[in-house]
């Protein structure tokens, strides 16, 4: 067992060191990309020591750091896959605030350094899916959702979890162009957010998130597509009722309020049945709950999955 000591420095103490990616380079074989074009150097990010590697990590090869820092879905920077990298240099993210509250014994507020305490941080090397049937493999850091609801206290109302993202449009201005109501808003029901799967995000590849990548926290949750992961988290509100999310606003006919990964339910605009892990030429199966049915399939026991997509 390892045992893994506070860090003696807070989270707002620690010196950044300047972390510069690479030029992006042609991914082989993956014609979700194509050729990128050479990358912009990324805002500083802060090393993270003395994480724990979590058993709940899968024994697959991580996709490269630059294909994870530019190739996302933030369209809050920007509807193209190549514009968080580029737009969201300067995001500020400190200082940062997160709220919780609703249905819940202890609401609070808590800035950076409180959230780097809550729970010893982990890496867990996780499959994401994206809905548009791509693919990658990412070694997130960070502490299970479950410890800071706990924290909170839920109250016997709370039945579902909200998330809402920052949102700015001085800092944001391609969002008015993003095709979807802002700021963004997502939900799990509550035993889907304590299931110990589900994480809060706060580095990948062993640093402090890149802004494109949802700097400064963000939800990770491995068996469900990839819209459903918000970035920037600035509030949390456990509710009785099922809360609005983002794409289900935008198009409730292709994105359900579950999102849960599923070769059998197809999106009304191409099938999930395959997927295009990037780097890799050939396409490979979709496998249901993304391959963490063991840990989550009892969560849907007697639903209609097709119905409830």
């Amino acid at each position: 067992m390892v045992i893994r000591k506070k860090p003696d420095l807070q989270y707002s103490q620690v010196t950044p060191k300047q972390h510069y990616l690479n030029r992006r380079r042609f991914l082989a074989g993956s014609m979700a990309l194509g050729a990128l074009a050479a990358a912009p150097a990324a805002r500083a990010t802060t090393k993270l020591n003395g994480v724990a590697k979590s058993p709940f990590s899968t024994d697959e090869k991580p996709t490269p750091l630059d294909a994870i820092t530019h190739y996302n879905n933030y369209y809050e920077f920007g509807t193209d896959k190549e514009d968080p990298s580029r737009n969201a240099q300067h995001f500020q993210t400190s200082p940062w605030q997160v709220k919780i509250d609703g249905e819940v014994a202890k609401p609070t507020t808590l800035d950076l350094d409180a959230i780097f305490k809550i729970a010893p941080l982990e890496e867990r090397i996780y499959r994401h899916r994206c809905v548009e049937a791509w693919s990658m493999v990412i070694p997130w850091i960070g502490f299970p959702l479950n410890a800071l609801l706990k924290q909170v206290q839920p109250t016997a109302k709370a039945k579902y979890v909200a998330f809402e993202s920052y949102y700015d449009r001085k800092q944001m201005p391609q969002g008015a162009w993003g095709g979807i109501p802002f700021p963004y808003v997502e939900g799990l029901r509550l035993d889907e957010a304590m299931n110990p799967l589900a994480l809060l995000a706060v580095g990948l590849y062993g640093d402090t998130l890149p802004n494109q990548d949802g700097a400064p926290i963000r939800l990770v949750v491995p068996w469900k597509y990839g819209f459903k992961n918000i970035k920037a988290i600035v509030k949390i509100r456990l509710v009785e009722k099922q809360p609005p999310t983002t794409w289900n606003i935008a198009a409730a006919n292709e994105y359900g309020f579950y999102s849960n990964v599923n070769p059998e339910v197809d999106h009304p605009r191409w099938s999930q049945a395959k997927e295009r892990r990037i780097g890799e030429f050939s396409k490979r199966n979709t496998i249901k709950f993304n391959g963490y049915g063991d840990q989550v399939a009892s969560l849907y026991a007697g639903m209609d999955l097709r119905k409830n997509y």
